[in-house]
């Protein structure tokens, strides 16, 4: 299963290449890696704002879910203790692991469990893949059994309207939809960011 990968071709994507990779599905771990990996990107997912914006402790272990060639996971390195690197995609694991900062650990998922360890994480991070993983009120407490005392959830995902990035309305969850989806596994909105232009960026932790 590749839902996790789809996702980021598809919600990760950048300008240039949106009108053609929303038609098809991706043909390689190197075309994904084209596209994760634009500069151009930077200009709107401001990377290093949002690392900046989690206040990461140097003890602080993270987990990016959805980390494909590890654009996000990188600078989470540069920043805490420990970084594990999810992926359900073999080869893009293997390109993020190439030349990785030492505290960065690359973990080959499925679809359904990051395979994460138990209350080993502080934050857990997802930028613009939530919106693809199927089953998500059963994927939600794997989320929980793995974040330490005190942990975030961090969700970062497209706003449900046409947008020059991104994927079609459709395919988007809105902000409504993503608050509620972890109330309900026992999560509160703690903190939101609007800095992002095409994106809601927010901040979980237990009720």
């Amino acid at each position: 299963m590749r839902k996790l990968a789809i996702v980021l071709l598809l919600a990760r994507a950048l300008a240039p290449a949106q009108a053609e990779h929303q038609q098809h599905p991706p043909r390689s771990a190197g075309e994904y890696a084209r596209v994760l990996d634009d500069p151009k990107r930077d200009a709107w997912q401001k990377p290093d704002e949002v690392v900046a914006a989690l206040n990461l402790t140097p003890s602080a272990v993270v987990a990016d879910i959805g980390a494909g060639t590890g654009y996000f996971a990188r600078r989470f390195a540069a920043r805490a203790a420990k970084v594990y690197a999810v992926d359900i995609d073999a080869a893009l694991l293997k390109r993020a692991a190439n030349g990785a900062p030492a505290n960065m650990e690359t973990v080959l998922a499925v679809a359904d469990d990051p395979k994460l360890p138990q209350a080993g994480v502080d934050v857990i991070f997802f930028c613009n893949v939530l919106h693809h993983i199927g089953g998500r009120p059963d994927y939600y407490p794997k989320l929980a059994a793995a974040l330490k005392p005190g942990g975030r959830i961090v969700i970062i995902e497209f706003f449900k309207k046409q947008l020059p990035v991104g994927p079609p309305p459709a395919m988007k969850l809105t902000e409504d939809e993503v608050i509620a989806e972890l109330k309900s596994a026992g999560f509160r909105l703690a903190r939101k960011h609007a800095f992002l232009p095409y994106q809601y960026f927010f901040e979980f932790t237990r009720e």
